[in-house]
């Protein structure tokens, strides 16, 4: 706008599928498989299917919306352009907290990892490290972030490959099931629907990840039709990893009682499949994971402030500014950067509640924009379209809807404050400031 530098559109298909790979960290799946299996019983790939099944219609939403409405905004533009500008601010306003929380917990997690390794120095140095090095990645072109990533999300897939083959040889010799192909842990006669669910309300956040690329349209190639594709293939890529590498725990721990601690069994299972050597190359791999994440994370956000800011929501001097050099919303990286310092004071727990309601809140109105977009916007309306623009996204909500019951009081809680605050800007931007607001047009 206005003769300013705006984003060059530079990513491909390949490029959207690692970073969405890269967000959603495939080495997440040995950090909640203790705590998943002793919800489920035993059952963690069945209940991985089950939430890639029910996100894949979340995933239909995010898709149709991209193709309406291409802009870095995500669930922010969809719900602006089809509900209300102000309530598409609130849902950006919760949504913030998904983006920017995320980086802190990598963070964190790289800070943990690392101390266990080398324990005579501060985490808090660890910490900084992960914060500038990530920073400074961000800095330059989004090619830059899309191919370090690329890199270390092909590490992380080495190793689950690695783990399976060495799995493979376990089950063969009789560990666990004592056998490489076996039913029990997608199905047994002692499995319960609702401790499946459970556990699939766990899982659901492994998932966060295909929509973060979403936040990257205004930066691909023919985003109409790449970032809907990416998208799915995220989710799908992202969720046979996940099946894959449950599979091969479960069958060698159908009881995970056995282990030490089942809430952090991922070193013990990476020591009893291959030794002191693996359990390195599985740290390193862990470690690659939080850094893809956080490096990708911070990407995102980072796009999602610069469409806020575009439109006047935001100031726009700061938020709506893109280097003319280096094409990157250079002031919002520095300010994120800025921002993940707070991970010095804060535990894992905190981090993880405010991601929690943020990203229900964003998964919950995409695929209410996408209903209200036919009811409300769409002028030719065909009884095929109820599948796509009503039936389907109707499904996502009510997944959403269950997740929502299952949500800790501490992440609504928290949620709540963070909206609340939210609104009271609101109020001053629009009835105090009287700021002039600049929504995108689109073309239907």
């Amino acid at each position: 706008m206005n003769g300013r530098a705006e984003l060059t559109r530079s990513l491909k298909l390949r490029h959207i599928v690692v970073i969405g790979l890269g967000y959603m960290a495939p080495m997440a799946v040995f950090d909640t498989f203790g705590i998943v299996s002793g919800e489920t019983g035993g059952h963690v790939p069945a209940a991985y299917a089950v939430t890639l099944l029910a996100i894949l219609f979340t995933a239909a939403s995010y898709g149709k919306m991209v193709r309406l409405f291409p802009s870095a905004g995500t669930a922010y533009t969809y719900t602006q352009q089809t509900i209300h500008p102000y309530a598409g601010f609130l849902v950006g306003w919760a949504s913030l907290l998904d983006y920017l929380f995320l980086p802190m917990i990598n963070a964190l997690l790289t800070g943990v990892y690392l101390s266990s390794v080398f324990p005579d120095v501060s985490t808090a140095w660890w910490i900084i490290g992960f914060i500038v090095l990530v920073t400074g990645l961000n800095v330059f072109r989004v090619t830059v972030t899309a191919s370090v990533n690329s890199l270390l999300v092909l590490f992380q897939v080495v190793v689950v490959v690695l783990f399976a083959g060495l799995a493979i040889r376990g089950l063969m010799q009789g560990d666990g099931l004592g056998q490489v192909f076996n039913l029990r842990p997608f199905l047994s006669p002692d499995m319960s629907v609702i401790a499946l669910l459970s556990g699939a309300s766990i899982l659901c956040f492994s998932f966060l990840g295909f929509d973060a690329v979403t936040t990257l349209t205004e930066e691909t190639v023919d985003a109409k039709k790449t970032i809907p594709r990416g998208i799915m293939l995220v989710a799908l890529a992202g969720g046979a990893l996940f099946i894959t590498a449950s599979y091969f725990m479960q069958s060698l721990f159908p009881d995970v009682s056995v282990l030490s601690d089942p809430e952090a069994a991922s070193a013990e299972i990476a020591l009893f499949i291959g030794g002191t050597i693996f359990q390195l190359v599985f740290l390193a791999a862990a470690l690659s994971s939080t850094l893809a994440s956080g490096l990708v994370s911070v990407t995102s956000v980072t796009r999602l402030l610069y469409a806020m800011g575009r439109d006047g929501f935001l100031p726009r001097r700061w938020f709506g500014y893109v280097h003319p050099k280096l094409r990157t919303p250079l002031l919002n990286v520095l300010l994120v950067g800025a921002l993940m310092l707070f991970a010095l004071y804060m535990d894992l727990l905190t981090a993880t509640s405010f991601i929690n309601f943020g990203a229900l809140i964003a998964f919950s109105f995409v695929n209410i924009s996408v209903m209200a977009y036919y009811f409300r916007k769409q002028k030719n309306k065909h009884i095929k379209d109820w599948w796509g623009f009503v039936l389907s996204p109707f499904i996502g909500t009510m997944f959403i809807a269950f997740l929502w019951v299952n949500l800790e009081a501490t992440s609504m809680m928290l949620g709540l404050l963070w909206s609340f605050i939210g609104l009271i800007y609101l109020l001053y931007l629009v009835k105090i400031k009287k700021s002039n607001l600049e929504m995108m047009k689109f073309e239907e």
